[in-house]
């Protein structure tokens, strides 16, 4: 791996602990004004200071996020279908790797659809944005996308998409938590964050999951709707850091949250 991308990657998955938090922000490219992301430079302030780095797209990072913050960038840049479209898997890149450069971002994310109606086009997207982001020392991010199908959120099919997505050569690779999950790590030979997923009922619930990944071997989450939809969104990403970078336990960081949402 070159000095520039091991540098990038660095900025994203913390030396000091192994480990990253990311916050996940790049709904809008297929759900548009999701809930509590109507006005994302009103949401995402505030929670900046506590993420590792921020995924999202061109568009929002342009328009909503302030050039001289510090929080790391994972630009996506795959898209092209929407919501209420037939088929949320046909994607293409969207987004030029020169732009991602221009905009300094420290990795960039993919969609892959394994199974899907699309999946020979969204690995030939991973493939070739492989060896373009290479040319930059730019690392890449498979993400293994489900669209509509919430029921492949289980370990045989997670541990294939995240094995392909290593084997066409992401340096890191963005999966959902399911029962099993070892499984899922010991077959994928990169780093594997944590999708949130839908928003969770309890608080407790998010950093059940968020502690159960990182013991299972997860290197850290990349969450969104769980922490800028949670009452407190402050409260929510300051008790994750604490599981993530200080190894608290559900309990602990249950206890950091109630501590800090009391303190207004």
């Amino acid at each position: 791996m070159q000095w520039g991308l091991k540098n990038r990657l660095s900025g994203i998955i913390k030396p000091e602990t192994g480990r990253t938090l990311m916050l996940a922000l790049d709904h809008g490219y297929f759900l548009g004004p999701t809930t509590r992301l109507e006005d994302p430079k009103k949401t995402i302030t505030p929670l900046l200071p506590y993420a590792d780095a921020i995924m999202l797209t061109r568009g929002i990072l342009r328009n909503c996020i302030s050039p001289d913050v510090n929080t790391k960038v994972v630009l996506r840049v795959s898209g092209g279908s929407s919501i209420i479209g037939k088929d949320l898997s046909n994607e293409a890149i969207i987004t030029s790797l020169k732009d991602a450069v221009r905009l300094n971002a420290s990795a960039v994310a993919l969609s892959i659809f394994v199974g899907s109606e699309y999946e020979h086009q969204t690995l030939v997207n991973l493939a070739k944005l492989v060896d373009e982001a290479e040319e930059y020392g730019i690392p890449v991010l498979a993400v293994t996308a489900v669209g509509k199908e919430l029921e492949k959120r289980e370990a045989k099919y997670l541990a294939l998409s995240s094995r392909i997505a290593a084997e066409f050569g992401a340096h890191f690779v963005k999966t959902y938590y399911c029962e099993g999950f070892e499984k899922v790590v010991e077959g994928c030979p990169v780093p594997i964050v944590v999708a949130g997923g839908p928003k969770m009922n309890t608080e407790f619930e998010v950093f059940e999951l968020t502690y159960r990944a990182i013991q299972e071997g997860a290197v850290g989450v990349d969450m969104g709707r769980n922490i800028w939809q949670a009452e407190y969104p402050v409260a929510m990403i300051r008790a994750l850091r604490s599981i993530i970078h200080e190894n608290k336990t559900p309990k602990e960081a249950l206890e950091l949250f109630n501590e800090i949402k009391n303190k207004g």
